[in-house]
């Protein structure tokens, strides 16, 4: 038994040095390695889709969805069995993404098109980034992400607002043009004034009196300058991130990186602003 257990500690080991680890040669092979079976199996769910291929190659492309959801319940198989934390790995998010990318393939013997979810494996491309080391990049991630927290309440103040006005250009709308015109009920006018408002401009209920046409040039020319208000709010946001992150600087001597609660330059002691 405890044989066993001495042979089975150093396979589960290197089998966790090239799965989980990066800056060996056997573990950005099998990253690589896995990053291309994944290419390759979206590009066959991709192709399942279009339907003279589909039809041409039915057999083939079934085959390999197969191939690939074989390979890859092995694979998830075979980090559980040697992840130093199982249960660690399986409730993080590439533990649930990896389980993800597996199930649709098996719930289409009983549900016909559940394949096409198969398409969550792209998130698993996420690994591409400990590959080409762009781990350094994670922090102006971060530094966006405390920018749209930060900017929520704003955000949140001006999507109430532009509900709003919806809300009461569509119903205007449905009180100028009426149901002869298209505008059938104060919901459909309201659709009409959400995709006037945001430019978007399908087409589809269009405003025939010269009221309605005039109300719709404002609801347009309000669009243009609502489209301004979140990225401005959002850019506010992150020029002060980047500043927190970068520290005040010196008006005298220009040191950067003081602590937020300094009042003088570390450097010469002039006065910080």
């Amino acid at each position: 038994m405890k044989g066993s257990e001495s042979l089975d500690r150093p396979l589960r080991a290197r089998a966790a040095e090239v799965i989980f680890g990066h800056d060996t040669v056997g573990g950005k092979v099998f990253d690589v390695t896995l990053i291309l079976a994944i290419l390759a199996s979206v590009l066959v769910v991709m192709l399942e889709t279009v339907v003279d291929l589909a039809d041409a190659w039915n057999v083939a492309l079934r085959r390999a969805e197969w191939f690939f959801t074989i390979l890859f319940t092995v694979e998830y198989a075979v980090r559980l069995w040697c992840a130093p934390q199982r249960l660690r790995y399986a409730r993080s998010f590439f533990g649930v993404v990896d389980l993800l990318s597996i199930l649709p393939t098996y719930l289409s013997v009983a549900v016909g098109g559940a394949q096409a979810l198969l398409t969550v494996r792209a998130l698993r491309l996420v690994r591409i980034f400990r590959v080409l080391k762009l781990g350094q990049y994670t922090s102006e991630a971060s530094q966006l992400g405390r920018a749209l927290s930060r900017s929520r309440q704003k955000i949140t103040v001006f999507l109430a607002v532009v509900v709003t006005m919806v809300l009461v250009l569509g119903s205007l709308m449905y009180l100028v043009e009426g149901p002869a015109n298209g505008f059938t009920s104060i919901p459909r006018s309201v659709y009409w004034a959400i995709v006037t408002l945001t430019t978007v401009g399908y087409g589809d209920i269009t405003p025939h009196t010269v009221v309605g046409q005039l109300l719709a040039s404002v609801v347009m020319i309000l669009g243009y300058g609502i489209i301004a208000v979140p990225t401005g709010i959002v850019t506010v946001e992150l020029g002060r991130s980047s500043g927190s992150a970068q520290g005040r600087g010196c008006a005298r001597c220009g040191q950067a990186r003081h602590d937020d609660d300094a009042r003088h330059c570390k450097r010469c002691g002039e006065r910080l602003g």
